[in-house]
């Protein structure tokens, strides 16, 4: 998900797609331990995009108190 596409999107929103990545990155994690997963990079995509959500969460919160 690029940062374009999260700064569209609202707080509400943004706050969701956290919970539901922060959901599949512990899915994967898990999935990863049993067996070896096909593309393991997808675990570090998540954890990327995770960041940018709060990234961009966090400008929002700074730009609210200003």
């Amino acid at each position: 998900m690029k940062t374009s596409e999260i700064k569209e999107l609202t707080d509400k929103e943004i706050a969701e797609r956290i919970q539901t990545e922060s959901d599949n990155l512990v899915r994967l994690k898990l999935n990863h331990a049993v067996s070896p997963l096909d593309n393991p990079m997808k675990i570090k995509e998540s954890r990327r995009n995770i960041a940018r959500l709060k990234t961009v969460l966090h400008q929002r919160e700074l730009n609210n108190k200003q």
